[in-house]
């Protein structure tokens, strides 16, 4: 039983991990492509040099998802629809830049672009937990969705504080 109470305890915790994810991977790509975007001339050059067509608008596309999904997961703000932007992202690098270096197996596992789309591809199905801003609208949206719910909360409160008022002034009996 003490082995059950631990793991439910841990499970409902779940959105600690969520978070320090968020977190973490936000601030990086945040600051990556923050670096990316005040330097955008040399981004540009490289992307041109890896044979990326349309380097202008790709790196700039690039920079710009890189930095505003950051920060967007950081927040928590669209975390599912942030985390598809930056999948694609991490698999054109790999695809465009990165696979060109790997040789096998043990390669492919050193790069760190897999690691960040694995990220976001857990981060898209497990959503970005409660500590977000998509967990203060997924509250604030069950409030206004579900009335009756929120309804039925409001007034079993109220009928614990007229009770709790009665017992006070002495005029309820048991």
């Amino acid at each position: 039983m003490f082995a059950t109470e631990i793991f439910d305890r841990l499970s409902a915790a779940w959105w600690i991990p969520a978070l320090l994810m968020r977190l973490f991977v936000g601030y990086f790509f945040m600051e990556t492509g923050w670096g990316k975007i005040h330097n955008l001339n040399a981004f540009t050059t490289r992307f041109a040099q890896w044979g990326i067509p349309h380097p202008a608008f790709n790196a700039a596309l690039s920079a710009y998802t890189e930095f505003l999904g950051g920060a967007l997961t950081i927040l928590g703000l669209g975390m599912r629809f942030v985390s598809i932007p930056m999948i694609i992202n991490m698999i054109v690098a790999i695809l465009t830049v990165k696979l060109k270096n790997v040789s096998g197996l043990d390669d492919f596992a050193e790069l760190d672009e897999p690691l960040y789309a694995l990220s976001f591809v857990w981060l898209f199905f497990s959503g970005a937990g409660w500590l977000s801003v998509d967990g203060l609208f997924k509250r604030a949206l069950n409030f206004w969705i579900r009335p009756e719910k929120s309804q039925a909360t409001v007034g079993a409160l109220s009928t614990r504080c007229a009770e709790a008022r009665d017992d006070a002034n002495g005029l309820r009996d048991f």
